[in-house]
C-alpha cells in the first residue's frame, strides 16, 4: 500500500550559471528546485538538481526538467508544486513561460530563504569539489542601482507604528496565534530562544484587514535601512518607504538589524493590528534579511 501523496507546496527554483567551467570551455548552468519548509514541523523538502548544456539554456529545456521535477516529486510523495517563486530578474521572461507551459503559476519574489540557504551551502561545499571549480575570486555581475523607495500607498498605510521585538522562541509558536493573514517561515536553527528579532507593527483601527490583503500581495521580503529611511523590500525589486526617520530612531534601528543578522541569521517580522492592545493580528509575516548571490 502506498502512502497518500503530501498536499503540495511552493516551489523556489533558481536556473542559472555556476562557477564551473565545462570541458567545452563554458560556464556550468544548473536548475535548483526546492520546496519552501513548512514554518512548523519537520517534514523534510523535496530538492531537484539537474545541469543544463550551455547551447540549450532556454524555456524549452527548462520545461522540460520542471516536468521531469514534478514527475519525481510525485513519485516521492510530494504533491504537485502550488508556485513557483524566482527571484533572479534576468531569469524571470524565461521561467514564466516554462511555466505557463505546465500550467503552474509563478511568482517574482525574493522570499526564497531555503533556495538562498542551499545555494550558499553549495557555493561553499559541493562547488569548490567539482572538476572546473573557478578558484579564487570571480568578476562580480554589475552593480545595480537599487530605485528610490516608493511611498507606501494608501492602501497599506496604517494610522500609526511602531518599532519593536520579539524573543525567537515565541516566533516558533507564531503558527498558533489568531491572524486572519500570514507569512510564516522556519525559525533558523541554533538561534537561542532568547534571542531578539526585530519587527515592525503597523496600526489600523478601521482597516487593518484590508491593509494586510494588501501587504500578503506584496510578497514582503526584508525590512532595511536606507540612509534615515526605513524601506520594504518585496517581490522581486520593489522597494517601499515606509517612513522617513529621526537620527536616533535610525541609529537604534540600524543597530537592531546588525544584531539581528548576528544572533538571528537576519530574522525580522511585520505584524499589523487593530491596536496595540490587541492580542490577535491582522496580518502576520516573518522576514529575513539575507545576502543575495
Amino acid at each position: 500500500m502506498t502512502a497518500p501523496a503530501k498536499t503540495g507546496s511552493d516551489w523556489e527554483l533558481d536556473f542559472y550559471s555556476r562557477p564551473i567551467l565545462e570541458e567545452d570551455g563554458r560556464k556550468r548552468w544548473e536548475l535548483l528546485i526546492t520546496t519552501t519548509p513548512p514554518a512548523f514541523g519537520s517534514e523534510g523538502s523535496f530538492q531537484f538538481v539537474r545541469s543544463c548544456p550551455s547551447g540549450e539554456v532556454n524555456s524549452l529545456w527548462l520545461a522540460a526538467a520542471l516536468k521531469d521535477a514534478i514527475a519525481d516529486a510525485e513519485t516521492g510523495g510530494w504533491g504537485r508544486p502550488l508556485r513557483l517563486r524566482c527571484w533572479r530578474s534576468s531569469m524571470r521572461t524565461m521561467v514564466q513561460r516554462a511555466a505557463a507551459e505546465l500550467d503552474l503559476e509563478m511568482i517574482a519574489s525574493r522570499r526564497t530563504y531555503a533556495l538562498l540557504d542551499w545555494l550558499t551551502e553549495r557555493e561553499q561545499l559541493v562547488y569548490p569539489q567539482e572538476k572546473g571549480f573557478m578558484a579564487g575570486p570571480l568578476a562580480p555581475p554589475p552593480a545595480t542601482v537599487p530605485a528610490p523607495p516608493v511611498p507606501l500607498p494608501e492602501a497599506a498605510q496604517g494610522d500609526a507604528w511602531s518599532w519593536a521585538a520579539l524573543p525567537a522562541g515565541l516566533l516558533r509558536e507564531a503558527n498558533t496565534w489568531p491572524m486572519d493573514f500570514s507569512g510564516l517561515i522556519p525559525v533558523p536553527e541554533g538561534i537561542d530562544d532568547e534571542a531578539s528579532v526585530p519587527g515592525l507593527r503597523l496600526f489600523s483601527q478601521s482597516r487593518a484587514l484590508a491593509v494586510a490583503g494588501w501587504l500578503g500581495g506584496l510578497e514582503p521580503v526584508r525590512l532595511m535601512l536606507d540612509r534615515r529611511q526605513l524601506v520594504l523590500e518585496a517581490g522581486q525589486d520593489d522597494r517601499w518607504l515606509v517612513s522617513d526617520l529621526e537620527a536616533q530612531a535610525a541609529d537604534e534601528i540600524d543597530t537592531a538589524f546588525n544584531s539581528a543578522r548576528e544572533q538571528v541569521k537576519g530574522l525580522q517580522f511585520i505584524a499589523i493590528q487593530t491596536t496595540p492592545e490587541q492580542q490577535s493580528f491582522a496580518g502576520f509575516w516573518m522576514m529575513r534579511d539575507v545576502p543575495m548571490p
